[in-house]
């Protein structure tokens, strides 16, 4: 018997205690918590730095997973980056010295994602459209406009990292020259 096809998040309907006008946000962060769960189950631990036609790892996605969503989610708190934040983002595509199993990263980015999940259904509809400034830059943005980008570019990311698994897993070795 074929196995059922589990519908996408957002199908599945409303999520618990998560405001209506942030529930795409929502469904958007679990979509990508699944999909990295199943196709990174059985990833080879000696591809995780690889980097086919000289595109991103699979490692370096699953670093900056967790790490956009807890530096899009602090601005969104109207605070700035820690140092530790900041040690992060430069340590991000380098294989880490301790925690650097696939397993490991995915479940940093599991708790990341536990993480925002909370704090959007913490957040009050109300402050959506309150101006956040990003970055040392101190770009505008309001907390809805941070906490839409968390979702899209986790997504982005997501599909990115998927590709190269895919590409990995096949065995396909593809030359950077060729991607003129």
């Amino acid at each position: 018997m074929e196995k059922e096809q589990k519908l996408e998040v957002w199908l599945r309907g409303p999520l618990p205690d998560v405001p209506p006008l942030l529930q795409p946000v929502a469904h958007a962060l679990l979509q990508a918590q699944e999909e990295v769960q199943r196709y990174l189950e059985h990833f080879p631990q000696e591809l995780l730095w690889e980097r086919p036609a000289g595109v991103a790892s699979v490692g370096f996605h699953l670093q900056h997973l967790a790490g956009i969503l807890d530096r899009l989610l602090t601005y969104a708190r109207g605070e700035s980056l820690s140092e530790e934040a900041f040690q992060y983002l430069k340590a991000e595509g380098t294989p880490p010295t301790t925690g650097g199993s696939v397993e490991e990263l995915v479940q940093n980015f599991n708790r990341q994602l536990e993480k925002a999940l909370a704090q959007i259904k913490a957040t009050d509809p109300s402050t959506l459209t309150q101006e956040k400034a990003v970055g040392r830059a101190q770009l505008p943005s309001t907390v809805g406009g941070l906490l839409f980008h968390a979702a899209e570019h986790t997504q982005r990311h997501v599909g990115q990292l998927l590709v190269t698994s895919k590409i990995l897993q096949a065995g396909l070795n593809v030359p950077a020259a060729s991607q003129k």
